[in-house]
């Protein structure tokens, strides 16, 4: 597991938040990935000015949240795993990666009509990698209406690029899978590659790296 990320500086962060706004334009919302970032350090994040944190372990959002809670709005972006569900659901304002049968009857279980989502799909149809198949999605639309889950958008982690360039056309995709169904959320683009996915049509990135350093 990779070191917690400390020793943060606010004005930093600021700056960088401030360069990545300029990038992708007011009306995309700027996540910080907080999966790396000590507890400790998340006041610096909020003297910053970031606003919106996403954490991927169900207990790492518990114990983030108690301890600054309403410095942020919190969404869970890791893999969601059914047996976690119940506890993710109380404290995510969107979950990022419903990507299973399993968890979407969790979340329909556990949640209620404010509980709101995004499917993950698997774009690129790689072996062994968690999310929808595209030709899923309808029927995990029709499932999660049935279990009265909100489903407001679509998510992907696409495959590893040498390049941002070369994930453009899976952002494309997704882009168009979401105007198909009319779903207006999507949640695509890291570090590595947010330009791109903002020009595809993101409405949220997920930023690491890229903001703390």
């Amino acid at each position: 597991m990779a070191e917690l990320i400390t020793g943060l500086d606010a004005a930093t962060i600021r700056g960088n938040l401030e360069r990545i706004r300029s990038e992708v334009g007011d009306a995309v919302q700027i996540l910080a990935a907080i999966k790396y970032v000590a507890t400790a350090e998340l006041g610096v994040l909020a003297e910053a000015g970031v606003t919106l944190v996403g954490e991927n372990r169900a207990q790492a959002l518990a114990e983030k949240h108690d301890a600054h809670g309403p410095a942020f709005t919190w969404d869970f972006i890791g893999h969601l795993q059914s047996r976690k569900v119940k506890d993710v659901v109380p404290l995510a304002r969107l979950i990022h990666s419903v990507g299973s049968d399993s968890a979407l009857a969790q979340v329909g279980r556990h949640g209620g009509a404010d509980t709101r989502v995004l499917l993950e799909v698997n774009v690129a149809r790689e072996d062994g990698k968690s999310g929808v198949d595209p030709d899923e999605l309808p029927r995990m639309l029709d499932d999660a209406a049935a279990a009265g889950v909100t489903v407001a958008g679509l998510m992907t982690m696409p495959p590893l690029a040498a390049e941002p360039e070369g994930n453009r056309r899976w952002f494309a995709a997704l882009a168009d899978l979401a105007r198909t169904h009319g779903l207006a959320e999507l949640s695509m683009g890291t570090s590595q590659d947010y330009r791109v996915a903002a020009e595809e049509g993101a409405t949220i990135v997920r930023i690491g790296s890229s903001l703390y350093r």
